[in-house]
């Protein structure tokens, strides 16, 4: 009876356990798909761009970087630019010079998975020379199960929780007066 009651266990665990996973598999990519992003909140200039304006910034703020560990293991090469590039173009609002102390940026992809990062974070640490919203991997457009822009945080420990695949906007919000 035992051994019966533990087996129903291990088996209603296993079948809890596939349908959880299979909730998480994406079966149709192209719903998510993005072909530009904008940049929005407290910005002087709202920007729409696509993959062909990204390009289009000037060479020394396009950048290459390699990642490992993000990607099945192995290290990929991405193309794209940096999100402080971005967000100078945009030009955020800043009335006093603490008020940069104050704001966030939140990259939101078309499945509203969010991220975010401090401003002080992208413009006065290391870690702002590394988050990226790119176009390219391994010199091939993005396909569509990342979408045609993502953004990535390469100089964090683990990459993963701030990759945001289907990138579709980035929002940049007074979070404290």
């Amino acid at each position: 009876m035992m051994h019966f009651i533990r087996s129903s266990f291990c088996l209603a665990a296993v079948l809890l356990a596939g349908s959880t996973f299979a909730a998480g598999i994406v079966t149709d990519p192209s719903k998510f798909e993005t072909t530009s992003i904008s940049v929005f909140g407290v910005v002087e200039h709202k920007l729409t761009l696509n993959v062909d304006d990204l390009k289009q910034f000037p060479a020394h703020q396009i950048s290459e970087t390699q990642v490992a560990g993000q990607f099945g293991g192995k290290p990929v090469k991405m193309k794209g630019v940096l999100l402080r590039d971005l967000l100078e173009k945009a030009v955020v609002v800043s009335h006093h010079h603490n008020d940069v102390k104050k704001m966030a940026i939140i990259a939101i992809a078309s499945d509203d998975y969010k991220v975010v990062f401090s401003l002080n974070e992208i413009f006065n640490s290391p870690v702002g020379e590394g988050v990226m919203v790119f176009f390219e991997k391994d010199g091939q457009p993005l396909a569509k199960e990342e979408g045609r822009i993502a953004l990535i945080s390469t100089k964090d420990i683990r990459t993963g929780p701030r990759h945001v695949k289907w990138l579709k906007e980035i929002e940049v919000r007074r979070i404290v007066e």
